[in-house]
């Protein structure tokens, strides 16, 4: 906490850091978490990739997959290095050094200029964006993606709790898990 209280009162303080870093007066004036986000896409910024392996796949169906196929267009089917829980009604993408593997979707952004609100919408919807007496459901990570036989980079949302004693799920493919339940 001490870290972020620091890095709002230095941008806030330093007219030349602020203007250098192009940072919105908005984003001084919300959660500490909003502007570590804004901070981490811009020091990220030649990303405009997305992974999704939960809710946000197209199979799914929900309708915030209508806005992703707005925004982003799908590239294939790719996998992360990483461990794959049920929650009871969503699924939680945990990163590891294993080799076990999350199954989902790789999209790219249609147009990079709309990326960084793009995707401060799906931190919303994520609960990445919180107010201070929320929790942070996840947290948004760059990450190696593995497609057709290569590595590339995107963004993903990796679950920010604790998974124990939740059931794990040993495909890494949320698709396939529930349509075997």
């Amino acid at each position: 906490m001490q870290l972020e209280f620091v890095l709002v009162a230095e941008i806030s303080n330093s007219r030349s850091t602020s203007s250098e870093l192009q940072i919105p007066n908005s984003f001084l004036l919300t959660s500490n978490s909003r502007l570590f986000s804004y901070l981490y896409t811009m020091t990220n910024a030649n990303v405009y990739q997305l992974f999704v392996y939960g809710s946000l796949r197209s199979g799914f169906h929900s309708p915030v997959y209508e806005y992703i196929s707005r925004f982003f267009k799908f590239i294939g089917e790719a996998k992360v290095r990483g461990k794959l829980f049920d929650m009871g009604t969503y699924p939680a993408g945990v990163a590891t050094n294993e080799s076990s593997f999350i199954i989902g979707e790789l999209y790219q952004a249609k147009n990079e200029h709309e990326f960084s609100w793009a995707i401060g919408q799906l931190d919303d919807y994520e609960g990445v964006t919180v107010e201070p007496d929320e929790v942070q459901l996840y947290r948004r990570e760059v990450t190696e993606v593995h497609i057709n036989g290569q590595l590339t980079h995107a963004w993903i949302y990796w679950f920010n709790g604790d998974v124990s004693g939740k059931a794990l799920i040993p495909s890494g493919d949320m698709m396939e898990y529930f349509n075997k339940k």
